[in-house]
C-alpha cells in the first residue's frame, strides 16, 4: 500500500479512528481492514483486542503517531484501521431512511448510528451532502457505518427511481400529519425523508409522499436534524411491531 494520504473523497481508502470505531470495524467488516495503525501510547483491553483481530485478519499494524494526529486532528486518538471504501446495495424490501444535503458530519454520524439502534440499516445520502466515509463522520457513528448498507445518489430523483415502490414520508414543518398519525398508518416498505439541517426540505416533497410533522412547543422553530431523525425513525419502527389490541409483544429494540 502506498504511503497514506489526508481523507479527500477520491481516495479508495478512508480511516476509522479511534478504537471502539475500530473495533466495530474489525468485527462488522474485517475484509474491509487494510491496515492498523497505533500510537506509542496505545494500551489497555479494548487496544489488544484490536490487535488481536488485526492478526487474526492478517492486517499489518505498524506505529504512526503522526498520521494519527493528522487524521483524527486530536492528539489523544490511539488507534485507526485504513479501510477500503465500498458502494453498498440498499434492500427492495427494507425500510429506508432518506437523508437529503446533510451537510454537517457530526450530525450525518450520528443519524448513522441511531438508525443502526433503531433497525433501519438502508441508509440514501443525497448530495451534496457530508462524505459518509469522512473520518469525522466515521467517528461520530462509533463504526455504525460499517453495520450499515449507505448508498449515495447525486439526485432525489435518482434514488426515487431505483425505489419506486417505497412509500415516501417527508419529514416537513409544514407537514400535513403528526408523526403519531402518520407511523401508525405507515405502508410498507417506506421511507422516511429528512432534510438539510439549515433549510429542511423542498416545499416540493410535500407533492412526492404523505409529509409528516413532529409536534413541539412553539418556543423552538425546528429540531435538530438528528434529533428529528431519532424521533421519526422510533416512531415508525415501534408501530410497525406494535401488537393488536389486548396483545403484548417483546420489545425489539431491547431484545436487539
Amino acid at each position: 500500500m502506498p504511503p497514506l494520504k489526508a481523507y479527500t473523497a477520491d481516495l479508495p481508502y478512508s480511516y476509522a479512528p479511534g478504537v471502539f470505531p475500530s473495533l466495530q470495524l474489525m468485527e462488522a467488516a474485517p475484509e474491509r481492514a487494510l491496515r492498523l495503525l497505533l500510537s506509542e501510547r496505545a494500551g489497555g483491553e479494548g487496544v489488544e483486542k484490536l490487535r488481536a483481530l488485526c492478526r487474526e485478519r492478517r492486517v499489518r499494524e505498524e506505529v504512526a503517531e503522526k498520521a494519527l494526529a493528522r487524521i483524527s486532528g486530536k492528539q489523544n486518538c490511539f488507534a485507526a484501521v485504513v479501510f477500503e471504501k465500498w458502494e453498498a446495495t440498499l434492500s427492495d424490501d427494507r425500510p429506508h431512511a432518506v437523508l437529503h444535503h446533510p451537510m454537517d458530519e457530526g450530525n450525518l454520524g450520528t443519524i448513522l448510528r441511531t438508525m443502526l439502534g433503531f433497525g433501519l440499516t438502508d441508509i440514501a445520502v443525497i448530495r451534496p451532502a457530508a462524505d459518509p466515509f469522512e473520518p469525522r463522520v466515521v467517528r461520530a457513528s462509533m463504526g455504525a457505518l460499517f453495520a450499515l448498507r449507505v448508498r449515495q445518489y447525486d439526485d432525489f430523483s435518482d434514488y426515487r427511481a431505483a425505489f419506486p415502490r417505497h412509500a415516501l414520508y417527508p419529514f416537513m414543518l409544514d407537514g400535513a400529519v403528526p408523526l403519531a398519525a402518520a407511523a401508525a398508518t405507515a405502508k410498507s416498505p417506506y421511507a422516511l425523508i429528512f432534510g438539510n439541517e439549515g433549510s429542511g426540505l423542498p416545499p416540493a416533497f410535500a407533492a412526492l409522499g404523505q409529509a409528516v410533522r413532529i409536534p413541539h412547543a412553539a418556543a423552538i422553530d425546528s429540531l435538530n436534524l438528528a434529533v428529528a431523525a431519532a424521533i421519526g425513525a422510533y416512531a415508525f419502527t415501534q408501530a410497525e411491531h406494535r401488537p393488536p389490541a389486548g396483545q403484548t409483544t417483546p420489545d425489539p429494540i431491547k431484545e436487539a
